[in-house]
């Protein structure tokens, strides 16, 4: 059966930045855990950041610019981050790979996870257009990436038995 990579935090597991969850409650997304086809997976957490961690953004770019070397993730600070969250990226595909997952449900407006908006590098929640690194690397390998708002697309391909996005 088809499994769905789910970003930990929509799954209530405390994983964010600031040490909170996002928990999405969904019925479909309920009955693909309770048949064991859920995986979560925070790849900030996983690429070594702790928690909680200072927020980072991507400035000027988007996860496709920070993988190809051409953008980096920074805090507040200026601290760059960005080997924490390339390596989280590899981590989420090197698990989409193991367990032949062709769909995941990110959380929106992340560095990591944004799948069509992140936030601009300007730490004032300024959503700009593009997708986080986790995002942008999964699709760079042709798996199909939803944010969870759009949690039933993302159900419908996966039990359809496409994929592409």
């Amino acid at each position: 059966m088809n499994k769905l990579l789910v970003s930990a935090c929509l799954l209530g597991n405390p994983v964010r930045y600031d040490g909170q969850s996002k928990t999405l409650p969904h019925v479909g997304l309920a009955r693909l855990a309770a048949q064991d086809r859920v995986i979560g997976f925070c790849p900030e957490v996983a690429g070594g950041l702790p928690i909680p961690r200072p927020a980072a953004e991507i400035s000027g770019a988007d996860g496709a610019a920070v993988i190809a070397g051409g953008a980096s993730v920074k805090t507040r600070d200026g601290s760059d981050v960005t080997d924490y969250f390339l390596s989280g990226a590899n981590q989420a595909l090197a698990i989409c790979h193991e367990h032949a997952i062709a769909v995941a449900v990110l959380t929106e407006s992340s560095p990591s996870c944004g799948s069509s908006s992140i936030y601009d590098g300007s730490f004032t929640r300024s959503a700009v257009p593009g997708s986080g690194v986790t995002a942008a690397l999964l699709r760079q390998h042709g798996i199909a990436v939803f944010n969870q708002h759009q949690l039933d697309a993302a159900i419908g391909l996966l039990e359809s038995g496409s994929s592409g996005d």
